[in-house]
């Protein structure tokens, strides 16, 4: 009976090791299109308006997004759809051309690779 009871207890272990492997403060980052410090705002307001993201800051120079996201709550895809709808494209997503051509003319980063960020 004991040698059961701790078979039980190893399964019930490794199952809540399961549960649990994801992560409540997760830092990721991936690239988001953009140009300024106006995208910078509103990519930041879009991942952060995702439930579960908890930090956001988005770098001009390198076009990195980092975030700090409790992995229970979202996930990197679900903040990638947030950034689409606002205008900025990601790797794996692309913003419509509605979203996109709603984003401040000198936003477009898709026509222009002049970006030196100090426009705004």
């Amino acid at each position: 009976m004991k040698i059961k009871n701790t078979i039980l207890g190893f399964a019930f272990a490794a199952l809540s090791m399961v549960a649990y492997g994801q992560e409540k403060n997760k830092k990721i980052s991936f690239e988001v299109n953009g140009k300024c410090s106006m995208c910078k705002e509103r990519i930041e307001e879009a991942a952060l308006g995702v439930k579960g993201v908890k930090f956001a800051s988005w770098d001009i120079p390198t076009h990195q997004l980092s975030l700090i996201l409790n992995e229970r709550k979202t996930n990197s895809m679900k903040v990638k759809t947030a950034l689409v709808a606002v205008g900025h494209d990601t790797e794996e997503l692309k913003a419509t051309e509605v979203a996109y051509d709603g984003i401040h003319p000198c936003c477009k980063y898709r026509e222009d690779n002049s970006d030196d960020g100090k426009h705004h």
